[in-house]
C-alpha cells in the first residue's frame, strides 16, 4: 500500500522539477500501464489510468490504477489479461460505504490494479476520476499530461520541467472549473481526506476477496443476500 499523504495547509504553492530519475521512473510506469491498458483495448473495453500516473507527480512506491469505467463482466476482464500474459494475483471486491459502488479489484502485483464498478456509479464517483487525473489509451500513448489534485489536496499542473503544486483549499469553485468537475466532488474528497487524517483510516465497509472458484457478479449477490442495505442499494441501482 502506499503511504498516505497528509493535506497541505491553505495557500501553499510551489513549483516542483523533476530530475531524470523521476523522469526515468515516469516513462517505466506508463509503459507497463499502456501495456495493462491495451490488452483491454484490444478485448474492447475502454480503460483509463488515473492519479499520479496520469498527471507525472510519481514516486518509488506509486500505484498504477488502471479503470474500466462502465459495467462490465468480470469474467471478460479476467480472460482479456490472462490472454496477455498477465497474471492475476488477487481478487478483491469493495464498497467504501453502504451508499458508494461495488467495485472490483483485480491485483496484478501489490501496486498494480484494474478496476471495474460491479454497479452503474453515480455522478460524484465518476467524477472522482476526474479529480485525481486521468487519461485515456490514446492520451497516455501521446504522452499527455493532466491536472489533478493529490491525497494532500494539492492541485498538481503539469509543466515541461515538472509541475505546479499548490492547495485547493478555499478554491474549490476555481479548480472545479480547472478539473471539469462539480464542486460538489472536491467538497466530498476534502471533507474524507481531512477526516483521515484526523482520525485516520476508518476501513471500507465491504471487502471480500474472492476464492479461486468464484466470479465477482455471484459474489456480490451472496454478500447482498446476507446484507440488507447492500441488498437495498443493489435494488435500488438495478443490479437486483
Amino acid at each position: 500500500m502506499s503511504r498516505i499523504k497528509k493535506p497541505v495547509g491553505k495557500g501553499e504553492i510551489k513549483e516542483v522539477v523533476y530530475g531524470e530519475e523521476r523522469w526515468r521512473l515516469l516513462k517505466s510506469l506508463r509503459l507497463k500501464a499502456l501495456n495493462i491498458m491495451e490488452a483491454l483495448v484490444k478485448a474492447g473495453f475502454n480503460p483509463i489510468v488515473h492519479g499520479s500516473i496520469a498527471r507525472g507527480d510519481v514516486g518509488k512506491r506509486s500505484d498504477i490504477d488502471i479503470a474500466v469505467l462502465d459495467v462490465i463482466p468480470s469474467y471478460k476482464v479476467e480472460i482479456a489479461l490472462e490472454n496477455s500474459g498477465f497474471k492475476i494475483v488477487d481478487r478483491v471486491m469493495i464498497q467504501a460505504s453502504p451508499r458508494h459502488t461495488v467495485k472490483a479489484h483485480i491485483y496484478l502485483d501489490e501496486l498494480t490494479t484494474v478496476t471495474f464498478p460491479l454497479i452503474k456509479m453515480t455522478k460524484i464517483e465518476r467524477e472522482f476520476y476526474r479529480f485525481g487525473g486521468e487519461l485515456s489509451f490514446e492520451e497516455l500513448k501521446e504522452n499527455v499530461r493532466v491536472a489533478g489534485v493529490d491525497k494532500r489536496l494539492m492541485l498538481i499542473e503539469p509543466t515541461t520541467y515538472g509541475h505546479i503544486e499548490s492547495s485547493i483549499l478555499g478554491r474549490e469553485t476555481e479548480v472545479a472549473l480547472k478539473l471539469n468537475v462539480s464542486v460538489e466532488i472536491l467538497r466530498e474528497r476534502t471533507r474524507v481526506l481531512i477526516r483521515r487524517d484526523n482520525v485516520g483510516r476508518t476501513g471500507v465497509y465491504l471487502k471480500y476477496r474472492l476464492r479461486d472458484e468464484e466470479v465477482f457478479e455471484e459474489a456480490l449477490k451472496e454478500n447482498a443476500s446476507k446484507d440488507p442495505a447492500l441488498r437495498r442499494m443493489l435494488i435500488q441501482r438495478g443490479f437486483l
